[in-house]
């Protein structure tokens, strides 16, 4: 990536022509640097380790707060299910806000507020707070970091190397997991979970400098042509976000590939966030398995995460996404119904193997789901991936709270593992089946298709 330069103007020699800097021709001294777009890239990544310090606590405080406050894990599955939904609608609202204000205003807001969440929580006595702290604000504010900020950064900065740079951002949600998870379980076991949510409250305050000195909206900003294209104006404000966002919407709900990719990411985000960042912690310390030992398994994932996110990347420039996508869903739907068979009171090869199977695995989708958005609706693509995302978490939300229930009726995991499994391999063939654009599907009426 950094090995990717380009001739950039004097900016004296450019200050003298009338015409855009990017797009008159230097007469005068260049020097060799990096495209400014790694370098909106890099922040973007960064912004996102720092907004996703919170999303590794909830499968780490359940049985803390269990404890202390008496609250049924059901009642905290709500709590993380309201965050997961929020996280997911709100995502293409800020898609649209990013258009009228500018990524940066948008993102130093939402970094706010989710260090307010998290700082507040401290405070909590009553499960309603639990809500209005955990599900409300850190909802929102990790909502407007959501994917749909990758896809917008993006679709922005890059013409060349989209599908690389759309797995290198999905990555950073697993990046942020690797740093936090190990590091929040050892301060929730060792000083309670308070000084933990402080923590990441802390990094996400932590990122805000770095957002408003180097981010940049567009690359017209600073003259530039996105990496890989020609040079373009950069667009005035996009005014009535909210309603383009729903506009949008409800022109890609009249087509069927809206409705079979917010169905397979539903389920992906049922099988993924809803399922084992939620309860893969609290599932292997039933089996006896200390949290510090399972938290550090789930930090794993994100390792082997970042590895099949950027692979699957490099993958979408190259072959049928919508293979991809039947592909990772069938693997990942297998390796769910092992795993009731592999929780024991410590770490063993068998569950070593799914852990890096299932890291792999994990958030591959992204970039062959973002590709299929690009080729469907391309200038609204953002937007839409913001539904498509929103579907993601909705079915993650259903999944952290009925896997509560679930547990609190059952007395185990084992049915909602099998579940899950069973739901991926749905997701497959409904991949197989999305028609490629060229095909010009016809509109399709929604009634039933949730």
């Amino acid at each position: 990536m950094l090995g990717d330069v380009t001739q950039t103007t004097d900016s004296a020699a450019a200050r003298d022509e009338d015409r855009p800097a990017a797009r008159t021709p230097s007469r005068g001294r260049s020097r060799l640097r990096i495209h400014r777009a790694w370098i909106v890239a890099v922040v973007t990544f960064v912004t996102i380790i720092g907004g996703a310090a919170f999303n590794s606590l909830p499968g780490l405080l359940i049985d803390p707060l269990h404890t202390e406050f008496g609250w049924s894990r059901g009642e905290i599955g709500l709590a993380v299910s309201i965050d997961m939904a929020l996280y997911g609608l709100t995502a293409p609202f800020a898609a649209a806000l990013m258009d009228r204000f500018g990524i940066r205003r948008v993102v130093v807001v939402a970094l706010s507020t989710v260090a307010a969440g998290a700082f507040a929580s401290v405070w909590m006595t009553a499960s309603w707070q639990l809500m209005i702290y955990w599900g409300l604000l850190v909802g929102l504010g990790t909502g407007s970091m959501a994917l749909a900020f990758s896809a917008t950064v993006t679709n922005r900065w890059f013409v060349a190397r989209r599908g690389l740079v759309t797995g290198i951002l999905t990555a950073a949600g697993a990046s942020g997991q690797l740093i936090f998870l190990p590091l929040c379980a050892w301060i929730v076991e060792e000083h309670g979970w308070r000084p933990a949510s402080v923590t990441v409250a802390l990094a996400a305050l932590v990122v805000v400098p770095f957002v408003w000195l180097l981010m940049r909206d567009h690359p017209a900003d600073v003259g530039l042509a996105p990496y890989g294209g020609a040079y373009v104006e950069k667009p005035a404000p996009a005014r009535g976000a909210a309603a383009r966002t729903v506009r949008v919407l409800v022109d890609a709900a009249r087509t069927g590939p809206f409705w079979l990719l917010a169905g397979t990411f539903a389920i992906c985000g049922a099988s993924t966030n809803g399922l084992i960042r939620t309860h893969f912690v609290p599932s292997a310390h039933d089996h006896g398995m200390p949290i510090t030992a399972a938290a550090s398994l789930l930090a794993v994932i994100g390792v082997f995460d970042i590895i099949g996110t950027v692979f699957s990347g490099w993958l979408t420039d190259r072959f049928d996404a919508r293979r991809l996508l039947a592909v990772y869903y069938a693997l990942r739907g297998v390796s769910l119904l092992f795993l009731p068979m592999l929780m024991a009171p410590a770490v063993h090869p068998p569950m070593v193997f799914f852990i890096v199977f299932y890291g792999l695995d994990w958030v591959a989708t992204v970039p062959p789901t973002l590709a299929l958005c690009r080729e469907q609706y391309g200038e609204d693509s953002a937007i839409v991936f913001g539904w498509v995302l929103a579907s993601h978490q909705v079915g993650a939300a259903l999944v952290a709270f009925l896997g509560g229930v679930a547990r609190d009726v059952f007395g185990s995991y084992d049915m909602v593992w099998y579940t899950s499994g069973a739901l991926c391999a749905t997701a497959a063939l409904m991949a197989l089946v999305i028609r490629r654009k060229t095909e010009a599907p016809e509109p399709v009426v929604p009634t039933g298709a949730g």
